[in-house]
């Protein structure tokens, strides 16, 4: 786009879109958008020595402000679907990170997927290779990714090998709401 007097208001020269997958992430689309946009750079600086692009005006209509997210909107509530919390989850991958906390230990879920089976919120309902089950308000996540705080992104095979988890243990969030 031109710039103008706005904040990323001024005439579009080239656009793209490009399809959300429903298990991406902020992280991968950021990866394929940065691809994405470079791709469009040349392209456009290319045209404009052609002299073949004309600038559009944004429209003013379905404009929104996307404000700086807060710590507090990291937290996962337990009570909450499990599809609700795996949006959660891929909004806040790989940074700042979906949050709950267990033991008193604050931890970050990096990759989860959902599940039909059914349990107590925040409730750890099995234990096993291909993640932790845990019941949410509706339906359950299987969560894959976890990361300590002040840890690195861990396997979930990995992640147990330095904290223990058994079926009945419970996840929290920071208010102590399950």
């Amino acid at each position: 786009m031109q710039m103008d007097a706005g904040l990323d208001t001024g005439p579009v020269l080239l656009q793209e879109g490009i399809p959300i997958a429903p298990a991406d992430t902020t992280g991968l689309l950021h990866d394929r958008l940065a691809h994405l946009g470079a791709s469009l750079a040349v392209r456009t600086l290319d045209e404009l020595e052609r002299g073949g692009l004309i600038a559009i005006p944004q429209g003013s209509e379905g404009v929104s402000y996307a404000a700086k997210i807060r710590k507090e909107e990291t937290v996962l509530d337990w009570r909450q679907s499990a599809e609700m919390l795996f949006r959660q989850v891929r909004a806040f991958s790989p940074t700042p990170g979906a949050r709950t906390r267990l033991r008193g230990i604050d931890i970050k879920i990096l990759g989860c997927s959902t599940a039909a089976e059914r349990g107590v919120p925040g409730i750890v309902l099995e234990v096993g290779p291909g993640g932790l089950l845990i019941g949410c308000g509706e339906g359950a996540l299987r969560v894959t990714q976890l990361q300590r705080s002040g840890g690195r992104r861990l396997a979930i095979a990995e992640f147990l090998r330095g904290v223990p988890l058994f079926a009945g243990d419970r996840f929290e969030s920071d208010q102590g709401a399950g």
